[in-house]
């Protein structure tokens, strides 16, 4: 059955008290990121639908907007103007069930429940934050989709919104008591030109990002899992963790099907996201930062070189180990953010039109599942389209399954790569093409 929506309502929503500051600085960091909105989106099952209202979600998303003002502001330059523009929302309806709609679960649909872009909207000036609530047919469920700009949250940051809005919605108790916005703490302030410049592209300009990129699932089970990370063991590393493992695998999969259409082969590159908040103390960064709180490191191979799962595992975790060396070496002064940057650095450096990147980035073991608005956990929760990133970006987002022991990978490539990647058995050994929801 077709996935037809009706838009209800979409309007603009103000925070419930005027914002306690003027302005939010940006970091050097903020400025760089790709000009995006992560996004995720949440699948309900209620038992008492009548009890969920868009009334009642909206005026919790104002209250909660007070405290996280920043997401109602616009960017202008190098900073936030808190000036209370608001958030949008938009509630649409349609006559399909849920549970249809997970059982045959179409990726490229997601795009459909999640906000609207619409002419005039950017996430480098406004909204920075943009929600949507699906109610499916017959009170058989619902979906909210969260997407929030790239230049002041990543996904830590974005759970750290959505569990505060939830709590608030069910008039819990939120663990946010005084929200930390990163702003400088560990990043330096960007030049001032910088305000003027051209927003990056939404994604690096390498050789595997000149054509249309498609998106596909895929699910490892525990078992699968497993058995991965036994075949991925060394004398080097000798229990894997599950995203060294699942990631290490995929990069020489992905690497593989871009061989395959290439005349030549090409360098490649792994670029892999690493989250700050758990690797300084909490008395330094709260765990509940906002902002662009991460760092990164990255592996590379030369156009004739083989990847070998278990050699990438290792030179993964010895890379991990360079950035945490790092933080702790700058902990104690002020070179923190510098230190990293210089780490960041080197991949600038190795940065050529004829090399294929595949950006890389974990949510797993983040508490996404438990987002829980009053009604319930979600019964499942999908990861970023491809659309509200790039056509052509090139990405690859790791994500706990619902039992919090498996992992569905979200893959974007190239769509002739992406061919021959979905037949790839040295994959298909550990995982499923996007297997139904069931719930």
């Amino acid at each position: 059955m077709e996935l037809k929506l009706k838009v209800i309502r979409r309007e603009v929503i103000k925070p419930a008290s005027p914002s306690p500051r003027d302005h939010l600085q940006l970091s050097i960091l903020d400025l760089s990121c790709p000009a995006i909105y992560v996004s995720t989106i949440f699948f309900y099952k209620a038992e008492d639908l009548v009890t969920v209202s868009s009334e009642k979600l909206k005026s919790s998303l104002s209250e909660t907007l007070s405290r996280f003002y920043p997401l109602a502001g616009q960017i202008d330059g190098v900073s936030i103007n808190c000036y209370d523009e608001g958030a949008v929302f938009t509630e649409e309806r349609t006559d399909l069930l849920l549970p249809d709609f997970l059982k045959n679960l179409n990726t490229d649909s997601l795009e459909d429940l999640r906000p609207k872009i619409s002419p005039g909207d950017s996430p480098i000036k406004w909204p920075l934050l943009s929600v949507k609530v699906t109610f499916f047919g017959s009170r058989s469920g619902f979906a909210i989709s969260v997407c929030a700009s790239h230049r002041i949250c990543d996904a830590s940051s974005l759970l750290t919104f959505v569990t505060d809005w939830s709590a608030t919605t069910a008039k819990k108790k939120t663990n946010v008591s005084t929200l930390q916005f990163a702003e400088t703490k560990i990043y330096p302030p960007p030049p001032p030109h910088m305000a003027s410049q051209s927003p990056p592209p939404t994604d690096h300009t390498n050789a595997n990002l000149t054509k249309k990129c498609v998106m596909n699932r895929f699910v490892f089970e525990s078992s699968k899992i497993a058995e991965l990370k036994r075949n991925a063991a060394s004398e080097s590393v000798l229990v894997p963790t599950r995203v060294e493992a699942i990631t290490s695998l995929i990069w020489k999969c992905a690497r593989n099907a871009s061989r395959s259409n290439l005349m030549a082969p090409r360098p490649t590159l792994m670029y892999q996201a690493v989250d700050l908040r758990l690797r300084i103390p909490s008395n330094v960064l709260s765990r509940d930062a906002i902002g662009n709180l991460q760092t990164a490191f990255f592996l590379k191979k030369d156009a004739e070189s083989e990847l070998e799962i278990r050699e990438t595992v290792a030179a993964f975790r010895k890379a991990k180990e360079v950035v945490n060396k790092v933080i702790q070496e700058n902990l104690q002064g002020d070179t923190l953010g510098q230190g990293l940057m210089n780490v960041m650095g080197k991949f600038v450096s190795e940065y050529k039109p004829d090399i294929d990147i595949y950006t890389m980035s974990s949510w797993c073991g983040k508490p996404f599942y438990e987002v829980d608005f009053g009604w319930g956990s979600p019964v499942w929760m999908g990861s970023a389209s491809h659309t509200i990133y790039d056509d052509n970006m090139v990405y690859v987002v790791l994500m706990d399954s619902k039992d919090g022991e498996g992992v569905e990978a979200w893959i974007s490539l190239p769509k002739q790569d992406m061919s021959v990647f979905v037949c790839d058995q040295d994959l298909l050994a550990y995982a499923v093409l996007n297997p139904p929801v069931l719930v």
